[in-house]
């Protein structure tokens, strides 16, 4: 809806949350059922709006089995809400957009439609300081920050994503959910390529070590999301603090810290100032982008990022979609395969 042009993903863009979505030309991709899905919602954004950004963060890697964006210019999404498990459709005609949904969660999904695209953002609010900067969020007018409301759902792909490569982490969540998961309401669960619900909380409590093994999850991983999982309701209930409290509630779980609890209330607070701290490569790049540093710590990225203060986030996710990124200097991080072990 934002955008005639997109510009074709890259690696580093792919992680500020850039999913193509195409223009709406082809098959859906996904077969449809006779039956009418539970509810529909029709919503008009006040703004630009570019569904391939705003929900991208939410995919875990091209064939995460709870995220496709299909041929027909939708995006699908299957997840587990407080409601129990449902699937959204979301599509854009014009400058409305379409929400179909699924399941026992089909309500809770569409009560939120318009938080999950962005509805309470504020884009406006930011002011770019560096010209880079600028042209990213010219060139990218449809971004908005999603808000999810569920908190366990982004946690446990973040936990995964802890100190390895995100290949290795794609493969341990898409390998879980579609062992532990459940097909995901509606047509999305139909068909020779089903998408998948995550597992719920005692699922997971119950995976056995083995099988977080053959994902080639190591038992540091594997007991964090353990903890985790015991006081799911717990950590759900951070969904109504501000972001930094729940930050601070996430990070009384043994094994997750300031990269991890950033990682969820990204998505699902929708905090435009929580900034990713402990991360291999992202100092380097904002220093690179913003001052020519590729040797940039976290302190050296947070002071390039002051003048950015209450919408960090944003500037570090423009500054990703830029694409400019330093030259690699040594080989990519060799992947350990622990179920070959």
């Amino acid at each position: 809806m934002a955008g005639r042009f997109a510009q074709r993903p890259t690696r580093t863009t792919v992680r500020a949350g850039d999913v193509g979505v195409p223009a709406g030309a082809g098959p859906a991709g996904i077969p449809r059922q006779a039956t009418a899905p539970a509810r529909v919602r029709r919503w008009v954004p006040d703004g630009p709006l570019d569904l391939g950004l705003v929900l991208g963060p939410l995919r875990r890697g091209p064939a995460d089995p709870t995220f496709r964006a299909t041929a027909d210019g939708s995006v699908w999404r299957a997840c587990r809400t407080p409601a129990g498990p449902g699937t959204l459709r979301v599509r854009g005609y014009g400058g409305e957009v379409l929400g179909e949904a699924w399941g026992p969660g089909a309500e809770w999904l569409l009560d939120r439609l318009p938080e999950w695209l962005g509805a309470a953002d504020a884009p406006e609010a930011f002011v770019p300081r560096h010209r880079l900067v600028a042209l990213a969020r010219h060139q990218r007018p449809g971004l908005r920050l999603t808000r999810t409301g569920l908190v366990l759902e982004s946690l446990i792909p973040s936990v995964l994503e802890q100190k390895v490569t995100t290949d290795e982490a794609y493969r341990a969540w898409r390998l879980l959910v579609r062992r532990f998961g459940e097909r995901a309401p509606g047509p999305a669960g139909a068909g020779d390529r089903p998408m998948f619900v995550m597992p719920e909380p005692r699922t997971w409590a119950l995976v056995p070590s083995w099988e977080w093994h053959r994902a080639g999850v190591d038992d540091k991983r594997a007991s964090t999301i353990l903890r985790a999982v015991r006081v799911a309701a717990r950590l759900e209930q951070a969904v109504g603090m501000p972001a930094a409290e729940a930050q601070a509630r996430l990070e009384v779980v043994p094994g997750v810290g300031p990269w991890t609890s950033a990682e969820v209330v990204q998505r699902s607070h929708g905090a435009p100032d929580a900034v990713t701290v402990g991360d291999l490569h992202l100092p380097g790049i904002v220093g690179w982008a913003l001052a020519g540093d590729r040797d940039a710590d976290d302190a050296g990225m947070l002071r390039l990022l002051e003048p950015y203060a209450g919408q960090r986030h944003r500037a570090v996710r423009l500054i990703l979609l830029s694409g400019r990124v330093p030259a690699r200097r040594a080989p990519k991080m060799p992947r350990v395969d622990i179920g070959l072990l």
